[in-house]
């Protein structure tokens, strides 16, 4: 459930109501996990989510208030609903104003232990209620109804007992306190009925708004003194067989609450409790016992921090018999002076770094390798399970923490924190041994988890649920790392015992810290570079994400079954939305810097992984980025890192969309210097190393404010994508002058490449587009060329690229027409290794998709077609074999189904735009068995509507061929759309049209209109006769280049891959591929622009 924004200034709150729920007991808690994503980081105001409860005849009554932002992603949050003996409702709440910005969300929402006690025969030692239940003798006259019906809380005056809620009066209990900070009895009514965030919201005994309490927070004239003390009547003495019993219950919340203690006041100023910091939106129940032989008083005394919110809140203070109050008259000692001040600043102690001469600001901390480290850890438990130290005087290695019984009445796990730490570095270390042992199967679980001080409760780090054995001394050892955090933070241990008893001890002992200081960060010899066989090199994981990436073995793309770093969506563990990869700091240098490396996007909900830059301050810049289906395979990417002024860091970063995917990186390296020209480049990020020239300069824009160009890129199909654009209107660009965009430096190949890309011509005489192969030396061919203004669409053109070991470039070059608000735009430039398949209109799918392609647009489709092989694919159910090979190894295309995806959701495959036809035949073959309830529709799309060509269903065997005709008076595309159903797999294979050629292989449409321009015909035929006369002198470059590289260390990015291993020989397609032989030796260098009505694929019987 979310929250809608609001449209006026006035605030606005949004309730969501639950049902009417009939009582509750003491323990009951509601488990949820909400979001708060504020768009600004500035905060929606003072209360952008809280919760509620409503009793009829009672006021409304806060029960939560989120501490922490959610800004990272998904928290899981628990409200203490509390002892209700009526019917009540509760009420999540959200608050804001126009022009606050962000996201508020609910989820998955669980009642925890809210029944009252069940009749039942009570065990040895139990006290029964009235109704039947049964209860612990520690709940009898405790000021809670643990019965439900009140029996445990009743006559407790006439055995003795001392109670005090606070509802009519003091109850002997002084106020007075040498600080000038002051404990006020007050109600929630008091303090505020409109901000959720002041005041406790409620009080223990009636648990409800109008009920009192004492509490201390900053007044309105400010902090003077930090600390508030209220004490008891004076006492008489007690004894170790009688000692006096104190039930109170405290409410710490907010960032002002910096703890409790409790002091008993006879000839010295003792303390025998103490609870720290701040505990939640939660009454906690606090037992203490006092033996002394004087007489005394109880001091109750908090200290409060000077911050925004929050406050400390006592309530329901019981004294048992034994408390006898003294008669006389009797004065209360002084108290003992302050400690003395540290020997540093309070952000220097716990910061990993000894800054004081004895070490005194590390020296309580939680390490145990100092003296007094093991103090370090304070109990924070709230529930019936606590923490204690246990300390062997005569050897102090025999210590360790463990879990006891507690006096807390909620059913929660017992944790201990630490101090505040840090902030820590990269390689901060966590190790300890741990031990849960004794009789039964399974003793308990523990784990380990990391509290923000601005993000709160993080995920836990570490886990164990179990035994380790029944031994007592059955320790096993543990590492966690906690690597780096930029705020500081606390370290909590928490466990829960099944069952309590002699016969069973969850223990921890000798926690270490190791390599935590913020600056520390360890050597790494590959720097960057890292092909993760041995770990994560110069990177590590962020600790402020969502998720983290997995180490993952036996689908590398170097060897195949070595290391890879994987996000797997298919996991049911992941939480969030994101996951990020962060490399060490790396040195501002004086080159701009080249990170290669090869990624996968496999999957229909796999989202996008980006590349980002940061600095010294958090700013982050996007460099790379990828999103929808890549297919079931490797492939090589390039990121251009511009020249960084200040010291820098890289991040990868995972940003999920759904349930059902995989993104994976494998073979990074990081160079000086700028990279040559990407096989891939989608303009989303940056202009990938093209540079413009000419008198008029193309532009690196979105559609999005633009008053030229397409509205949406071709990449996203949204005005926020990105493209490469050039006005081409006579004002800007006259007739015959020329622009041209060239690219970076690429490599040459012994291999005809084929090179694709999208273009855009708007306007009346929009002008021409040729594009280039200039060799570093020599003239320069023509591969493409069109002058045709063809509507606002995105149009796909290719040609094939035979460098012949020449270095070379692309340029894209545009001559103006004289046209009016006019303009020429490219997007999603590939250089693939193969040469094009027929001109775009025939397609097996062993070396591409073709001219083919996914829609990104979501109001059409859901989901992608993915390209994959029945031998890579692990995942999905898909056929045994393609139809192109008769192999394991050959590709098709499917559309993935799985339970983590809905039914019935959509995929578009959608051919580039054909021009009008009397008979075009589309044939291919599909694959759809009889388990499979998927569904294949094919469409014919002319101008926004759809035509049905043919349904494909109940193909029940192997792969089935099917042929239709298609007539169009308009320009259109042909649309194969999958829909998902339950279970099985649809699938298509060796797709083909002819252009003007029907199914009977009849010429249908006039093979002349709209030739385009023919230059790069030409050019090709003067390549082959060159060809002849080139040959030996490419055999002699190829001679002394191989002998060059084997004498001499590779230069540059695009030759050298450090670390002992190399991804430059590696070309992805050409490996995960199974290569199909073509009909020519040498494939012509021409265009081939299937929207220039022009071409006609070959026909063949299929």
């Amino acid at each position: 459930m979310g929250v809608t924004a609001v449209d006026s200034e006035s605030q606005h709150t949004a309730v969501l109501r639950s049902p009417e729920i009939k009582e509750s007991s003491a323990t009951c808690r509601l488990r949820l996990r909400y979001f708060l994503w504020d768009s600004g980081h500035l905060g929606f105001g003072s209360a952008p989510l809280w919760a509620s409860i409503l009793r009829q005849g009672s006021p409304e009554t806060v029960v939560w208030r989120p501490e922490a932002t959610s800004i990272r992603g998904w928290k899981e949050a628990t409200i203490f609903l509390g002892r209700n003996p009526s019917s009540f409702q509760i009420h999540l709440q959200s608050r804001r104003s126009k022009g606050q910005r962000g996201d508020v969300a609910i989820d998955q929402l669980e009642f925890l232990d809210c029944a009252l006690p069940l009749p039942a025969g009570c065990a040895a030692g139990m006290v029964e209620c009235a109704n039947g239940g049964c209860v612990d003798p520690q709940q009898i006259c405790d000021g809670t109804d643990d019965c439900g019906d009140g029996t445990d809380e009743k006559d407790c005056e006439l055995e003795g007992y001392q109670r005090c809620d606070f509802e009519e009066d003091l109850c002997n209990w002084d106020l007075r306190s040498f600080s000038p900070l002051k404990w006020v009895r007050t109600n929630q009514q008091n303090i505020s009925i409109t901000d959720p965030l002041q005041g406790p919201g409620r009080d223990h005994s009636s648990n409800s708004a109008s009920g009192h309490f004492l509490y201390v927070t900053i007044p309105e004239a400010g902090l003077q003194t930090d600390w508030a003390a209220f004490q008891s009547p004076f006492l008489e003495p007690t004894n170790s067989t009688h000692p006096c019993k104190m039930v109170m219950y405290t409410h710490q919340f907010g960032p002002r609450s910096g703890g409790l203690t409790v002091l008993v006041a006879d000839r010295l100023i003792t303390p025998v409790w103490e609870r720290g910091g701040s505990l939640g939106d939660v009454w906690v129940k606090a037992e203490v016992e006092i033996v002394t032989d004087m007489i005394f008083q109880i001091l109750i005394m908090a200290a409060v921090r000077d911050f925004t919110y929050g406050g400390i809140a006592v309530d329901s203070i019981v004294l048992s018999p034994e408390c006898r109050l003294s008669i006389g008259n009797n004065t209360l000692e002084k108290f003992p002076e302050p400690p003395k001040d540290p020997c540093t600043v309070p952000e220097k102690m716990c910061d990993f770094h000894a800054d004081c001469e004895q070490a005194e600001d590390e020296a309580k901390c939680g390490d145990f390798s100092y003296p007094e480290g093991s103090l370090g850890w304070t109990d924070t438990s709230i529930g019936s399970q606590s923490w204690v130290l246990y300390e062997n005087s005569t050897h102090k290695e025999e210590e360790y923490l463990y879990v006891v019984k507690a006096p807390g009445q909620q059913l929660t796990d017992a944790q201990t924190r630490t101090p505040l730490l840090g902030p820590s570095g990269a390689a901060c270390n966590l190790s300890f041994e741990f031990a849960l042992t004794g009789n039964p199967d399974h003793i308990g679980d523990l784990s380990i988890r990391v509290i923000d001080s601005l993000l709160g409760d993080g995920r836990k780090l570490w886990e164990f649920s179990g035994k380790t054995g029944k031994d007592e001394e059955s320790w096993r050892h543990a590492d966690v790392l906690i690597g780096t955090r930029k705020h500081r933070f606390q370290l909590a241990f928490e466990a829960r015992a099944k069952k309590l008893c002699p016969c069973a001890k969850i223990k921890v002992k000798n926690v270490r810290f190791f390599g935590c200081h913020a600056s520390y960060y360890p050597l790494s010899p590959t720097g960057l570079s890292c092909n993760f066989e041995e770990g994560l090199c110069g990177w590590m994981q962020d600790n402020s994400d969502n998720f983290d990436w997995t180490l993952f073995s036996g689908m590398d793309h170097s060897i195949g079954i070595g290391n890879s770093l994987v996000v797997d969506l298919w996991s049911p563990s992941l939480r969030g939305a994101f996951g990020r990869l962060i490399s060490y700091p790396t040195r501002a240098g004086t080159t701009d810097y080249c990170l290669s490396f090869f990624y996968k996007l496999y999957g229909p909900n796999t989202g996008v992984l980006n590349v980002k830059v940061t600095d010294n301050y958090g700013s982050e810049t996007l460099l790379w980025t990828r999103s929808g289906a890549h297919g079931n395979m490797w492939h090589a990417a390039e990121c251009w890192v511009p020249h960084q002024l200040t010291d820098f860091q890289l991040i990868f970063e995972a940003v999920r969309s759904g349930f059902d995917g995989q993104l994976a990186i494998d073979d990074l390296v990081f160079l000086d210097g700028p990279c040559t020209i990407p096989r891939v480049c989608s303009f989303e990020s940056q202009q990938c190393g093209y540079k413009s020239s000419g008198k008029v300069r193309w532009l690196h824009q979105n559609g999005h404010g633009s008053t030229n160009g397409p509205k949406r890129d071709h990449s996203l199909e949204t005005e926020l994508g990105f493209y490469m654009m050039v006005n081409t209107g006579a004002n800007i660009l006259p007739s015959d002058t020329t622009t041209v965009l060239t690219s970076s430096v690429r490599q040459g190949n012994a291999k005809t490449e084929c090179f694709t890309f999208w273009y855009h011509m708007g306007g009346e005489n929009p002008g021409s587009l040729s594009v280039y192969m200039k060799p570093v030396k020599g003239e320069r061919l023509k591969i493409f060329s069109n002058s045709l203004d063809q509507g606002d669409v995105w149009r796909h053109g290719n040609g094939n690229i035979s460098s012949d070991l020449v270095d070379w470039q692309l340029e894209f070059e545009v001559v103006g027409a004289g046209g009016k608000d006019t303009h020429v735009a490219i997007d999603d430039i590939y250089i693939s290794p193969y040469p094009c398949e027929d001109r775009g209109s025939r397609c097996s799918l062993e070396t591409g998709m073709c001219s083919w392609s996914n829609t990104q647009n979501a109001e059409v489709d859901e989901l992608d077609w993915e390209l994959t092989s029945a031998e890579a694919e692990q995942h999905y159910t898909v056929p045994y074999e393609d139809h192109t090979l008769g192999t394991e190894k050959g590709h098709f295309l499917f559309v993935p189904s799985s339970n983590r995806t809905v039914a019935n959701e959509n995929a578009w495959l959608l051919s580039p735009h054909l021009p009008p036809t009397k008979g075009t035949c589309l044939k291919f073959w599909a694959f759809k068995p009889h388990s499979s309830d998927s569904r294949l529709n094919v469409w014919r799309l002319s101008e926004g509507r759809l035509s049905q060509l043919i349904v494909v269903d109940n193909l029940g065997g192997p792969w089935k061929h099917f042929a239709v005709d298609i007539i169009s008076t308009k320009e259109y595309q042909i649309v194969f759309e999958g829909t998902k159903g339950s279970s099985g797999a649809v699938a298509l294979d060796d797709i083909e049209y002819t252009i003007g050629i029907d199914c009977a292989k009849k010429v249908t449409d006039s093979q002349t209109s709209g030739k385009p321009n023919n230059a790069g015909g030409i050019a090709a035929s003067v390549i082959v006769i060159l060809l002849l006369l080139a040959t030996l002198i490419a055999l002699l470059i190829y001679y002394l280049r191989t002998r060059n590289r084997a004498e001499a260390p590779p230069a540059g990015p695009s030759s050298s891959f450090g670390a002992g291993f190399s991804n430059e020989i590696y070309e992805s397609d050409v490996t995960d591929r199974v290569r199909v032989p073509t009909v020519q030796n040498h494939p012509e260098t021409g265009f081939s622009d299937v929207s220039g009505y022009a071409d006609i694929g070959e026909t063949e019987d299929v």
